[in-house]
């Protein structure tokens, strides 16, 4: 080959080689953002924004228990380390696809005593029918990616690498906010059992004077039965609140990777007059880039993209070059001998002509995969809209909520005590006494109920905004993969 025709097939060469059959990947299209979130309306609550840095997102509630326990999720928990895991896996998958864009050398030695067919038709007459064979030889493979099938089997495999993180990330919210609802959940159902405690102490007191009452001719029989029926009604209530309350601490036990058997907490009832924390929801234009579970399936429309690519190089010849080196002798002592050299270089071609329609059903799948994962990414993007959408008109209905009860608390209690008088005083029957009591009662439940709500809605706020995952490209998501690393270990 003379220079002016190797200087021309250079850039060939290159071009061919930065050849790729993968459509050029672009951030699906998903629903517009709106200028601000419909359900903020006027209400809208100061605290931190996403530019700052947040730390454990927990800490916003300033509860030294809850620290406590969210601090042991990341390390014990079996489904995170399951997920991590998974990343583990797909980085190793990662690390085996690109192995391929390198040569691959391998060495083999062989020692053997063979005997051939004196009718063999390869037997030449005189030979020496038993032979020995000794053989040492190097071989090195390696494919020409002219139509990018490796480089696109790579991208695909570090765009899977990155949704496994995203999916560790995502995960690790998520089972921090299932523990932060848990624990409130279980703080108000020590609050209700205080409440239903005092109410059965209440009607046990009501049941004695009713039944005096009833001795001494100033009451009726229904009274009694009335004031019987009451209380055996708390004592059912309270039987259930315990119930709630022992699954309710047996899931946090889980969470943080104990045994429910040798899990407890302290009673710790939820007060009256705890508020959630502030929480800013920023811009509907930035939640996106907020969102694990979001930049995870972008990630996947990512990897099918790229899928597309290996599919369609398919269609074209597979080039390699192949080269071999070693020694080969029928004798040991001459096995590494100078004469006993074999080598063999050159490079090789194979294309499909016939396959029955493999290579076109490969590609169909792999461009309905596609349309899958972008559907699945758009789903994501409404999804993540909704949630955020949903906890914040919980919160602003569930504060006016809260206002109204307790203002019902308030007028029960006074209704309650007005009742109790008029008894009493013979005035009416303990009907009147009971069914206040019993409005008074779900009125303060009610309370406590809306109170846990409003908690609860606070967290799955903030979890639908992203937590504590940090603003960031979609698909660069190794860094929270990272931070749990560190933890785990």
């Amino acid at each position: 080959m003379n220079g002016s025709t190797w200087s021309a097939s250079v850039p060939l060469v290159a071009t061919l080689a930065a050849c790729s059959f993968a459509p050029a990947y672009r951030t699906p299209d998903g629903a517009p953002p709106a200028p601000v979130y419909k359900e903020a309306g006027d209400w809208q609550q100061a605290g931190p924004l996403d530019d700052q840095a947040r730390g454990p997102w927990w800490m916003l509630f300033q509860d030294p228990q809850l620290d406590a326990l969210e601090a042991r999720v990341g390390s014990a928990n079996q489904n995170l380390k399951a997920a991590f895991a998974r990343l583990q896996e797909a980085r190793a998958a990662t690390r085996i696809a690109r192995a391929d864009l390198f040569p691959a050398l391998s060495l083999g030695a062989s020692a053997a005593r063979a005997r051939t067919s004196a009718y063999s038709p390869r037997f030449r007459t005189g030979q020496e029918p038993t032979l020995n064979n000794f053989d040492l030889e190097a071989d090195l493979s390696y494919e020409v990616d002219l139509w990018g099938r490796v480089r696109n089997t790579v991208n695909a495999a570090k765009a899977n690498r990155q949704a496994s993180a995203a999916d560790l990330a995502s995960l690790d919210l998520a089972l921090h906010a299932e523990l932060a609802t848990d624990y409130y959940t279980l703080r108000s159902q020590d609050a209700q059992e205080v409440l239903l405690e005092k109410t059965v102490e209440d009607y046990s007191r009501s049941l004695q004077l009713t039944t005096r009452l009833y001795r001494g001719g100033a009451a009726a029989v229904a009274d009694v039965d009335q004031a019987q029926a009451q209380l055996q009604t708390a004592r059912t209530q309270a039987a259930d609140i315990a119930l709630g309350r022992a699954q309710t601490e047996h899931a946090i036990a889980v969470l943080i990777g104990e045994n429910p058997s040798g899990f407890h907490l302290d009673s710790n009832p939820l007060p009256t007059d705890t508020a959630p924390p502030p929480i800013d929801p920023g811009l509907p234009s930035t939640l996106l880039q907020r969102r694990p579970d979001v930049a995870a399936a972008e990630r996947r429309v990512a990897a099918a993209n790229a899928q597309i690519g290996v599919a369609r190089a398919a269609y074209f010849p597979v080039f390699s070059l192949a080269a071999a080196a070693g020694f080969d002798s029928s004798n040991a002592s001459t096995w590494l001998d100078a004469p006993s050299r074999i080598w063999s270089v050159g490079p090789q071609g194979v294309l499909t002509v016939f396959d029955a329609g493999r290579h076109r059903a490969q590609a169909a799948q792999a461009h309905a995969l596609y349309d899958e994962q972008v559907a699945d990414y758009r789903s994501a993007v409404l999804t993540a809209y909704q949630e955020v959408e949903d906890n914040l008109a919980a919160l602003h209905r569930l504060e006016q909520e809260s206002i109204s009860e307790s203002a019902a608390v308030t007028a029960t209690a006074k209704a309650l005590q007005q009742a109790e008088y008029r008894y009493k005083a013979g005035l009416v029957t303990y009907l009147e006494v009971a069914t206040t009591e019993t409005t008074a009662l779900q009125a303060q439940l009610s309370r406590v109920s809306i109170l846990n709500r409003r908690m609860d809605a606070s967290v799955l706020l903030v979890k639908a905004l992203g937590g504590g995952w940090r603003t960031a490209p979609l698909g660069r998501v190794d860094a929270s993969a990272e931070a749990y690393a560190s933890r785990k270990n």
